[in-house]
């Protein structure tokens, strides 16, 4: 076990989740803090006040120069022109199969540059990917995930923590993001850090992602814990993280989203652009163009749902999803018990015809048929004022 822990790599921060006495586990090649307290109570203060999360495993690779949106067109299955200076988009880099190779985030920080944020286990496959379809085009591809640091502070306090901590100048811009925007700030930490804002959460709780140098990142960390303290913030890992993305209907890379998947079968085609144009009006043949094209006429051989329980027992990733008289129909890809609407719940892929919503199937938990019926996702959302 230790020979294990020690092949992962930490992230800056590991010394400070040592020194918390948070439970470690590995995660994408990196050692990670899984729960620091209990994973309901970390849970339910991201609910109810805010959590702080250190996300500084995710890849940032940085494309710059004049064919930077051109080369992102070319390799990503949405459309990076269209991206606005300060916004961001939700999309994915496929292989020519159109099989997800991982699922992203792209910024646009300045009319020639973008930043591509890439889940941790698949951040050196996408800089990669990246850098070979940018052959050809005006840019550079830097892989910066060593010295970037990422915290995320989530919750429906987190607007006021983070405000607290930045700069005069720059409390009204990052109070004014809107949802999937960044704006670069100073951070008021020590004699004044340089970072990057952003609005894009992962848990259904509004919440912003701070990135800064890794070498800032101690004193970053040290800093949003003590302007959190009144508001009830608390560090949070791993665990508390997957049962707020899982309650709030978000895909998973290695779950909902592999190499087997494409962005039809997950209920994600809206991202794909596969019309797009060039600046010339000249279709774009951006890598999985022609298989995903062909997807997107095709009827799909699985859907992804929403399961509730209605029972106790909680299913599992893999376990098999049954009719009610047995036959097998499709397979969980993520499943806990929700905190917040105290019952089980599950995403998994099932056939088309039993996708609809009210359907009533089950889950096979060890041999026995536990109880399911099929519900809209996401399962929680946010109040609104």
């Amino acid at each position: 076990m230790e020979r294990f822990l020690m092949a992962e790599k930490v992230t800056p921060l590991d010394g400070e989740h040592r020194a918390l006495g948070a439970a470690m586990t590995g995660f994408g090649g990196w050692l990670m803090p899984l729960r620091y307290t209990s994973d309901l109570a970390e849970h339910r203060a991201v609910r109810a006040a805010a959590g702080l999360f250190d996300l500084s495993h995710m890849g940032e690779i940085h494309l710059e120069g004049p064919g930077a949106a051109a080369a992102l067109d070319h390799a990503l299955v949405g459309s990076a022109p269209a991206i606005a200076v300060g916004r961001a988009k939700y999309s994915m880099i496929c292989a020519e199969d159109g099989s997800v190779l991982d699922d992203l985030i792209v910024y646009r920080l300045a009319d020639e540059h973008f930043l591509v944020v890439a889940n941790a286990g698949n951040a050196p496959l996408v800089a990669g990917e990246l850098a070979a379809r940018a052959e050809g085009f005006d840019v550079v591809v830097t892989d910066r995930s060593e010295a970037t640091a990422l915290l995320a502070v989530q919750g429906p306090r987190a607007e006021q923590i983070v405000a607290s901590l930045i700069a005069p100048g720059d409390v009204e811009p990052v109070r004014s993001l809107p949802y999937y925007a960044a704006t670069p700030v100073t951070l008021q930490v020590g004699e004044g850090v340089a970072g990057l804002v952003a609005r894009t959460g992962y848990t259904g709780e509004d919440g912003f992602e701070l990135f800064v140098d890794s070498a800032d990142a101690v004193a970053l960390w040290r800093a949003v814990l003590a302007a959190g303290a009144e508001h009830g913030l608390v560090p949070a890992g791993l665990a508390a993280r997957d049962s707020l993305r899982l309650e709030a209907g978000m895909p998973l890379y290695g779950h909902e989203l592999d190499t087997t998947t494409t962005p039809y079968e997950a209920g994600l085609g809206r991202v794909v652009r596969v019309d797009k144009v060039d600046a010339a009006g000249e279709r774009v043949e951006f890598v999985g163009r022609t298989a995903l094209a062909a997807r997107k006429v095709s009827p799909p051989a699985r859907v992804l749902v929403g399961l509730r329980g209605e029972g106790r027992r909680s299913a599992r990733a893999g376990y098999d999803v049954v009719t009610r008289s047995g036959a097998k129909v499709g397979t969980v890809t993520s499943a806990a018990p929700s905190p917040t609407l105290g019952c089980p719940i599950a995403m998994a892929y099932v056939t088309p015809e039993l996708s609809g919503e009210g359907t009533e199937l089950a889950v096979d938990v060890r041999g026995r048929a536990e109880p399911f019926v099929v519900v809209p996702l996401p399962f929680y959302r946010r109040p609104t004022a």
